[in-house]
């Protein structure tokens, strides 16, 4: 279960909204924490999923452009401590945008965006492939987004 956030993790979420490319030291100072300090309740924030990633809002980037994978992942095991380190290890990679735990024949669904194919194999190999546990991986690249509704609510 999430801590309750208190006013210093509000004033570093509040900051990093602003700007997300703010260095650790530079949330320090404003907030009044050393900098060790400010890095483990940021990182305690991404642990407990309150950050989820960082994200372009605006910029060079057209949204329209990206290319969506809908990703199919096996686990060796489906023990709690299993699905657990997967989810964790998940939490820390932004390109992964979401991530469903499933039934049926795959243990579960991730949704990742990239700029191109080409950095999709990157993201394969580097990311994917390298999470704890995983065996089996089954890719699909989306050939157009052709119904876009509304952010689901969690």
């Amino acid at each position: 279960m999430a801590h309750k956030l208190d006013r210093m993790d509000q004033e570093i979420l509040r900051l990093l909204r602003l700007n997300g490319r703010r260095s650790n030291a530079e949330i320090a100072e404003e907030i009044g924490l050393s900098p060790s300090a400010c890095h483990r309740r940021i990182r305690q924030l991404e642990d407990e999923g309150v950050i989820r990633g960082y994200t372009i809002v605006t910029g060079d980037i057209d949204e329209a452009q990206m290319v969506s994978v809908v990703v199919q992942v096996t686990l060796d095991r489906q023990t709690e401590e299993y699905l657990a380190r997967f989810e964790q290890a998940v939490r820390k990679h932004p390109e992964i945008k979401e991530c469903f735990l499933m039934t049926g024949q795959v243990d579960y669904w991730l949704r990742v965006e990239t700029e191109s194919a080409a950095s999709y194999e990157r993201i394969h190999g580097e990311v994917l492939s390298r999470l704890p546990g995983v065996t089996r991986i089954n890719s699909s690249i989306a050939m157009r987004n052709a119904l876009r509704r509304g952010k689901a609510r969690r």
